[in-house]
């Protein structure tokens, strides 16, 4: 369940967050789907399923694509009797590109994600240049995968590529404000089935080698929370040292802050905790076009759980947003611009 909203910054009118289901697929039929849940609870669920629910395995799916032992995200109904829409096998990988194969891009994803092995088949390779020109080592990547034995897949990109090397950002302007409810691009990171971020296969094991960047009881793809640009890098809030600062002036949390998150596209809303520190989405200062075009800069990484649940379509890659920070009282944090006093 996703938090309550506060109303302080955002719309008198907004839409609850759904309550989406996560788990590995024990069976299906073309009326039901049990589940076996993610987290400590975990026990079985079972799903109606209609002939308006739609499956994504890479695209567009069937029943074939349940299969058991895959993992799958569900989003109910509007109301709550059943199977929607189902992700299976999805994943993220954005970084920065360190080589390139004949058909395989190596990932750095950040200083606590490792790095990442993506195989971009010829049949999605077109799909991926169109809004990446430049697969070339500096550069940005971002690409919506599923899951193999060979590492992730690439199936299509997640955002366009930014046209700068990926240590080429211009920071904010020292003058720039720092808003109460910044509004921008809103994205998802991690696989399902996995730990918070590491795909499946293809990817270095050791990767969460800086544990204080990970939040508290974290762990499971199926938790709400996200990932911030802006986690203080000072004592014991959980930021990365040499983060870049962005090109959005937001303020410094620390890892277990609150931030209120409003999808400008679907009107829901939810209160969600700073589970990681977003260093990777800093460097992107792009756009998203899914209900008008939003101002540049991610402002927030949401979980696969979170960005389902507030009305995100995973392979869509982004959602316009407004974010408001819980800020703690006087003496807990400071309000910063991103990456200077």
């Amino acid at each position: 369940m996703l938090g309550a909203v506060p109303h302080a910054g955002l719309p008198e009118r907004y839409g609850p967050a759904l309550d989406v289901v996560t788990g590995m697929i024990l069976d299906a039929s073309p009326h039901l789907l049990v589940l076996r849940t993610a987290g400590l609870d975990g026990g079985e669920v079972r799903l109606p399923m209609s002939e308006a629910t739609t499956v994504w395995y890479g695209g567009r799916g069937g029943l074939a694509a349940l299969r058991p032992g895959r993992e799958a995200i569900v989003r109910p109904r509007g109301d709550g009797l059943g199977a929607d829409r189902i992700w299976v096998d999805i994943g993220r990988v954005t970084g920065t590109i360190l080589a390139c194969g004949r058909d395989t891009v190596e990932v750095d994803m950040g200083p606590h994600r490792g790095q990442a092995h993506v195989v971009v088949p010829p049949h999605a390779l077109g799909r991926v240049l169109v809004r990446h020109p430049r697969l070339e080592p500096g550069y940005l990547i971002d690409v919506i995968c599923v899951r193999s034995a060979s590492g992730p897949r690439a199936v299509r990109p997640g955002t366009s590529q930014p046209g700068y090397r990926a240590d080429d950002l211009a920071a904010p302007e020292a003058a720039a404000p720092v808003p109460d409810a910044p509004h921008g691009t809103a994205t998802w990171f991690g696989f399902l089935g996995t730990d918070l971020t590491g795909p499946l296969g293809g990817h270095d094991e050791g990767t969460w080698s800086h544990a204080g960047q990970r939040g508290p009881g974290v762990g499971q793809e199926a938790f709400a929370g996200l990932a911030y640009p802006a986690v203080d890098s000072e004592g014991d809030a959980g930021g990365c040292v040499d983060a870049p600062s962005g090109c959005v002036a937001v303020p410094y949390l620390s890892l277990g802050s609150e931030v209120t998150v409003h999808n400008e596209c679907s009107g829901r809303a939810a209160t969600l905790p700073v589970v990681e520190c977003g260093c990777t989405a800093a460097r992107y200062c792009d756009r998203c076009v899914e209900c008008g075009t939003s101002p540049r800069g991610r402002i927030v990484e949401l979980t696969p759980a979170a960005f389902v649940g507030l009305g995100g379509d995973l392979e869509a890659g982004c959602f316009n947003a407004v974010v408001r920070p819980r800020v703690p009282a006087a003496g807990a944090a400071v309000l910063r611009r991103a990456g200077r006093w």
